[in-house]
């Protein structure tokens, strides 16, 4: 087995404010290899984004170690977040500006993931005019611009109506595999879990702890979210993570 990209040893975090303390995450261990596509579920408020803003360097562990092979890390959050005076091309082009790269190498890699997308053909409209499914792909062609090896997705189809949501993520997740990247899902939906990962990461409540390390293996001839549907695992996956998440047990 190779090296992993992403190894998190025995992670605390804790809040502060000047009314006291709020414990998010307690002794979280785990490591992702590369090319692997794992998710996280947990309870509402038991410290979820806190663990992908920590691995993001946005926070400063209280206690323990982040080790990444890679400083190349996207962060895709639960709206797309589009600048509504930009054009589709400016807002995708938004992290090349930031980062004073917007050479012509990253700039043809962009054009290639507009027509891979299909979006290539609104590259000069603005966000209004989109539908919600097109605007979460022109969100993920930004996060994918500086070509990370390590994608963490905060959520980023929930704000979605649930037919589109089925189709986007099973697109988007695809297009994430075949670039074989990494990729670290937060979702609170069990089904999108089952049907989208290698693996599932369950959290307790707050403050944080793994509970399980779930590896996913679906016995289907189909891809997507609802052929994963129908694999015989499926229901035992569910309900497995149904137990653990509202009883607490293994």
């Amino acid at each position: 087995m190779s090296s992993p990209l992403l190894q998190i040893n025995d992670l605390s975090y804790s809040y502060h404010s000047l009314t006291g303390e709020t414990y998010a995450l307690s002794h979280v261990s785990f490591q992702i290899q590369p090319g692997e596509f794992v998710a996280i579920v947990g309870p509402s408020g038991c410290g979820k984004s806190t663990l992908l803003s920590l691995i993001a360097g946005l926070l400063t562990p209280e206690n323990g170690q982040i080790v990444c092979t890679s400083s190349r890390i996207g962060y895709m959050l639960q709206r797309d977040h589009l600048f509504e005076w930009r054009t589709i091309y400016q807002n995708v082009c938004l992290g090349l500006e930031i980062n004073h790269c917007a050479t012509k190498e990253y700039l043809t890699y962009i054009d290639m993931l507009l027509k891979e997308y299909d979006l290539d053909a609104f590259r000069d409209k603005y966000p209004s005019e989109l539908s919600g499914g097109m605007k979460q792909r022109a969100a993920l062609i930004r996060t994918m611009a500086l070509k990370p090896d390590l994608l963490l997705l905060d959520e980023p189809f929930s704000a979605l109506d649930y037919q589109t949501r089925l189709q986007v993520s099973g697109d988007i997740c695809q297009k994430i595999r075949d670039a074989n990247k990494t990729a670290l899902l937060i979702t609170h939906d069990l089904s999108e879990a089952i049907s989208l990962a290698d693996r599932i990461l369950v959290l307790t409540a707050r403050p944080a702890t793994i509970l399980d390390d779930i590896g996913i293996q679906l016995t289907t001839t189909e891809t997507g979210p609802l052929a994963a549907r129908q694999a015989p695992e499926y229901g035992s996956y569910f309900d497995k993570l149904w137990k653990e998440l509202t009883h607490g047990t293994t």
